[in-house]
C-alpha cells in the first residue's frame, strides 16, 4: 500500500465543496482544510506507485476548485498506537 500527503491550494470560494468532492473519490482517505500556504491536506492510499500517478492528476487535480498540487509519498507510519502496542506486548491488562 502507497500513501501520498497531497498538498492542494483551492480557490477560497469553493473550499466546502472542492474538500467533499475530494473527499469522496476513490482510494482518498481524508481531507483536511487547514490555515497555512495550502487550503486542504488528502491522505490518498492505493496499491501502488501507479494507481496514485493516475488518482492524483487524472482525479484529484481535476476536481473543480482545485489550483494546484503537490504531492508526498510516505516512506513508514508511525503513531503513539505503535509504540503502546510494541511496549504492551506480553503485558496483561
Amino acid at each position: 500500500m502507497v500513501t501520498a500527503i497531497v498538498l492542494i491550494s483551492v480557490d477560497a470560494d469553493s473550499i466546502p465543496e472542492t474538500a467533499q468532492a475530494i473527499a469522496d473519490l476513490q482510494s482518498v482517505e481524508s481531507v483536511y482544510s487547514c490555515a497555512g500556504d495550502v487550503d486542504l491536506i488528502a491522505v490518498v492510499r492505493a496499491a501502488d506507485h501507479e494507481s496514485i500517478a493516475d488518482i492524483i492528476p487524472n482525479h484529484v487535480s481535476k476536481v473543480p476548485g482545485v489550483i494546484n498540487t503537490v504531492t508526498h509519498i510516505a516512506f513508514r507510519e508511525y503513531s503513539q498506537r505503535d509504540n503502546d502496542d510494541a511496549f504492551s506486548i506480553g503485558m496483561d491488562s
